[in-house]
């Protein structure tokens, strides 16, 4: 075999273990990881059998279908993704965004309702499987923290709302509006049935209790087990308090989604919406992971095994997942070491389906909307939230209008208007620059360039020195174009303009235009535009398009002591003379021979 063919056939393998990571990890397993794995899967597997029948709840779904999401979702999130220790399967915030979706296209309960449910996952997972294979995995970066915040905090609201009828005992039409919702729960309390309110509270009472023990005991499953004894207790059956029901006792089965046109072309911008929001939180959750694992993850991977896990689950009776961070965080806490672990957790979870299959049946809705309850209040991130309020206006409008806008519009629209509203603020910065009229603070070697008002520094009569912090783009040229004329318009003939460029990280076409344009009208006043510290890169581009020609190469400067060193030469000795203040460390006057020679050269 020669070189090359064994380099290809080398490259041909590593692309696919790119593409399949369990092929990597697989091989670094060992009896002592597999026996953490079995540890951390066998917790997990406790932890997600409430959370997997409260999520189904939250989506409108049978309770099995959380768990059915539970066991095909982070088998193959965990076998396609990067992340050694997330773990995929229903979320709240996704849930109540399933059911949003959905129940504006079918009726929610009707014999539609899941086939329509199972499209919306299949396509979701072929966008976010796209997006994967498109390597556009940075793209989440655009969607802002307080954007999440947000729409989760929102979600958390609509989901304690969907819960509170149960607790309540109260009967909420299904598909009610927030307000509408909340307009028939006040106004039918006084028919609250106590007994589904006791056991609501007593669920409650029993996971912050246990929670606050030993937070490592799966506190949620106690609560809901101790609610259920109460209820059997207090014969809450004979009350009209209502039961979850036994579970199918089925593995998940082959299922087929509604592929009519109509049905798709009704939820594709829920399906982008969805797609978003769970890579969003999958990447997010297994970069907090990593952070303290060591682990490098790959954007772009977590986005394929996102997307085929969603793909998959379609066909076997699924609904939408992402990562959990509750799930993920007592995955890598109580040791796991690969995927694995989330394999077991679903072989686990198989065991009960089968063995137990009336785990349920005796559990109450009051109990299971108490642990609702808790989970929706988890959501809401109050730490992130006063500190938002507190220090930005233009992040704290983003919170409110994305907060409010997830109890007004549909879900997936108040996604869109978060990030659209993230976007036009980050505009409105990059289109207004800070420039900045700087002086030096010292005369030490190596001119120390600071704002003028902040420190009340003295400035030169006859050289004016401008930090432009930001790119000067098309966006941007107006802001600065009007800044360099107002600038300009102050400033007596023979003065010299200096712009510090450090902070400048491109200039396109309709930039290098604006400086011409500037330098031209400035010229014709008898004023002299320079420009210093320009990035190499920044100025290979403007060389590469002729316009650092057009601008004047002796107008660049690589350093401030460079061009003060030539500019002070260029001033007029009689202002000078009449200086009172030593601005620059260059300040001393230069002989009337080299004030000549330089003066050539600018005229």
């Amino acid at each position: 075999m020669n070189r090359n063919t064994h380099s290809s056939t080398k490259s041909l393998a590593n692309k696919i273990q790119n593409l399949m990571p369990f092929l990597i990890w697989g091989r670094t397993l060992t009896k002592q990881s597999l026996f953490a794995d079995f540890l951390a899967g066998l917790t997990g597997a406790i932890v997600v059998l409430p959370q997997g029948v409260a999520y189904a709840l939250i989506a409108g779904l049978p309770a099995e279908f959380g768990l059915y999401t539970a066991i095909v979702t982070p088998v193959i999130a965990g076998l396609f993704g990067s992340s050694l220790h997330l773990i995929s399967g229903p979320t709240a915030a996704i849930s109540i965004v399933v059911l949003s979706i959905v129940s504006s296209v079918v009726p929610q309960g009707t014999e539609a309702f899941i086939p329509v449910v199972l499209t919306l996952t299949l396509l979701a997972g072929i966008i976010q499987l796209g997006m994967g294979l498109a390597r556009m995995g940075t793209l989440v970066n655009f969607i802002s923290h307080t954007v999440v915040i947000g729409f989760t905090t929102g979600a958390a609201i609509l989901i304690a709302t969907s819960q509170i009828k149960h607790a309540f005992g109260i009967s909420v039409p299904s598909g009610s509006s927030f307000f509408a919702s909340w307009q028939v729960l006040l106004s039918n309390i006084s028919t609250t049935n106590l007994y589904s309110l006791t056991i609501a509270l007593v669920t409650i009472a029993t996971t912050l209790i246990i929670k606050n023990i030993n937070p490592k005991i799966p506190a949620m499953l106690f609560g809901m087990i101790i609610g259920s004894v109460f209820c059997l207790l207090i014969n809450g059956a004979a009350h009209k308090v209502p039961l979850v029901g036994a579970l199918s006792g089925d593995l998940p089965i082959l299922s087929l989604p509604d592929l009519s046109g109509s049905t798709i072309s009704s939820i594709i911008p829920g399906a982008i919406a969805i797609a978003i929001l769970g890579l969003v939180e999958a990447v997010s959750i297994a970069r907090a992971i990593a952070i303290r694992s060591g682990q490098r993850i790959n954007g772009n991977q977590e986005f394929i095994g996102q997307g085929l896990s969603n793909i998959v689950g379609s066909f076997f009776s699924c609904y939408a997942g992402s990562g959990s961070f509750t799930r993920t965080g007592v995955n890598y806490e109580t040791g796991a070491k690969t995927p694995m672990a989330a394999i077991i957790a679903a072989l686990i979870l198989v065991i009960i389906l089968i063995g137990a299959p009336k785990v349920t049946a005796y559990l109450p809705l009051p109990a299971m909307a108490g642990a609702i309850l808790l989970i929706a209040w988890n959501l809401i991130d109050s730490h992130h939230i006063s500190q938002i309020l507190r220090s930005n206006k233009q992040e704290a409008a983003i919170l409110i209008v994305t907060f409010v806008s997830t109890l007004v519009v549909e879900l997936e629209f108040s996604i869109y208007l978060g990030m659209l509203l993230s976007l036009i603020f980050y505009l409105k910065r990059t289109a207004n620059p800070r420039i900045m009229e700087v002086a030096p603070k010292s005369l030490e070697q190596g001119t120390d360039l600071r704002s003028i008002s902040r420190f009340n520094l003295s400035e030169c009569p006859q050289i004016k020195i401008v930090r432009v912090d930001g790119s000067i783009f098309f966006g941007a040229i107006d802001h600065i174009q009007k800044t360099l004329a107002d600038l300009s318009a102050n400033l007596p003939e023979k003065t010299h303009l200096l712009i510090m460029c450090n902070g400048i990280n491109f200039i396109d076409i309709a930039g290098a235009e604006m400086l011409i344009q500037e330098s031209s009208r400035m010229r014709k006043q008898g004023q002299f535009l320079h420009f210093c510290a320009l990035k190499n890169t920044v100025k290979d581009e403007l060389s590469a398009n002729n316009y650092l020609e057009k601008l004047g190469e002796e107008s660049f400067y690589p350093t401030i002591d460079d061009a003060l060193s030539n500019l002070v030469a260029l001033l007029n000795m009689n202002v000078c003379s009449r200086c009172t203040t030593r601005v620059f460390s260059q300040c001393p006057k230069v002989s009337s021979t080299r004030h000549s020679e330089l003066m050539k050269n600018v005229s």
